[in-house]
């Protein structure tokens, strides 16, 4: 039995050993690639300080039960890069001249906005935001002294205002 000199190439003139070794490669450079991103990216969701925010939970509750007492509501309506919000009280504690508001993006902490709303009389405040929002966005508003507190979940591209009103206390 004869060999023929031209059928013994070299395994890597053949295309079979490189089509076995691309899938291992391929899953071995995805492997440095997520790596690289995982290191690289910070996904925000985890806060260093959990404990004390939790500790400080109390505290936020009894500024939504102040807010209940004094029967606030709030509309909130935007145009562009400008926010507008009435505010309306049950009892007869008076508004302040200047609010807080805060929008806080729900996954992006670094997209997160705090608005300072000044007072154009009869419950109306006008404010800038510092960059144009869209999609869904964590509301808060707050007094300047921190007593009270109303907040609540908006889409921002919605046509319709955002309704915020304190909840009944229990």
């Amino acid at each position: 039995m004869t060999l023929r000199g031209g059928d013994n190439k070299p395994w890597y003139k053949e295309r079979w050993p490189w089509l076995l070794m691309a899938g291992p490669a391929i899953v071995v450079v995805a492997g440095f690639i997520t790596a690289w991103l995982a290191i690289v990216s910070n996904d925000g969701l985890v806060a260093d300080d959990y404990y004390k925010q939790g500790l400080a939970v109390n505290q936020r509750l009894q500024r939504d039960h102040y807010a209940s007492e004094l029967g606030l509501r709030v509309d909130l309506m935007r145009s562009g890069e400008q926010i507008r919000l009435l505010m309306t009280a049950e009892s007869d504690a008076g508004l302040p001249e200047v609010l807080t508001l805060k929008l806080a993006h729900p996954t992006r902490a670094g997209h997160d906005q705090l608005v300072k709303m000044v007072s154009e009389g009869q419950g109306f405040y006008g404010g800038k935001l510092s960059a144009d929002i869209f999609g869904r966005w964590h509301v808060s508003i707050e007094d300047p002294a921190g007593k009270w507190r109303l907040q609540g979940d908006w889409l921002a591209d919605a046509e319709e205002p955002l309704h915020l009103a304190s909840r009944p206390a229990k």
